[in-house]
């Protein structure tokens, strides 16, 4: 069973150039697809590409980094044809509702001064 790669790419990307590049390190067109909106409401659009071994990993991911991509997601024993708009979102939705998010720097303010035994008016 393969795997498969998906990548969220903001407005500016070009996914024709992904394309292409897909194409030329050897993906075949029925081995990913772009997931493209009509709308004016969604400025990102998501690629996905079947992967069988690390080496067409790390070319996928490699076209994906030089186009900018947003985010990558590696979804296990996964065929192309489960790889439809909804199941890919929903995998995605619920990896990012689990994914921990770094919280901001906390500072502690700590007194110079301990207790002492004055008492103060």
């Amino acid at each position: 069973m393969s795997n498969i790669l998906a990548g969220l790419f903001g407005h500016h990307s070009d996914y024709k150039k992904i394309e292409a590049n897909l194409e030329n390190s050897g993906f075949k067109d029925s081995e990913y697809i772009v997931y493209l909106h009509d709308d004016e409401l969604h400025s990102q659009y998501l690629v996905s590409v079947v992967v069988k071994d690390e080496h067409q990993t790390d070319s996928a991911s490699g076209i994906f980094s030089e186009n900018d991509v947003l985010k990558t997601y590696l979804f296990e024993n996964m065929e192309i044809e489960q790889a439809n708009y909804m199941n890919i979102k929903r995998f995605i939705d619920a990896r990012n509702k689990a994914e921990i998010h770094n919280s901001p720097d906390v500072k502690i303010k700590i007194s110079t001064a301990g207790i002492d035994s004055e008492v103060k008016f």
